[in-house]
């Protein structure tokens, strides 16, 4: 699950903003957890920049920002949920939306693995999420996601 919210925050970091430490958290305490936070507690969660997305507003990402969430989502195949497709926003928060022990987090693990292994490919590489394929699978994706 660490390679994939790493990727998360990887790309967040290279395509939407620049991060700084303190700006993405983790692990949380579960008497400070409650609802969808306590996934912080089992460590299957992160928040980027918390206090510049608060939860409960919409509308915190300019549209090309907004694409490379998408993109990043479906580069996840479904394994990550962001958090602003909840009924009460919170477009900060990015959590593992399957059970551990899925199969599917371990092959999308290994997927990124291996980008991260082959030059040109991983967090860090430009890509284009409105190219047609990409754009089409995030909003597939988004479809099944949407609270």
């Amino acid at each position: 699950m660490e390679t994939i919210l790493v990727h998360v925050v990887r790309r967040f970091h290279y395509e939407i903003e620049a991060l700084r430490p303190g700006d993405v958290i983790g692990y949380r305490t579960p008497s400070t957890t409650k609802g969808y936070e306590t996934n912080h507690a089992s460590g299957t969660a992160i928040d980027i920049r918390p206090d510049c997305y608060p939860a409960g507003v919409r509308g915190g990402f300019f549209a090309p920002q907004l694409a490379v969430v998408r993109d990043l989502l479906a580069d996840c195949e479904g394994v990550v949920r962001w958090g602003g497709d909840f009924t009460t926003p919170d477009e900060s928060h990015f959590q593992i939306d399957v059970p551990p022990a899925s199969p599917e987090v371990k092959r999308v693990a290994d997927k990124l693995r291996s980008w991260n292994a082959t030059p040109g490919d991983g967090a860090g590489v430009t890509r284009d999420p409105q190219d047609t394929d990409r754009r089409s699978a995030a909003r597939a994706l988004q479809r099944r996601q949407v609270a």
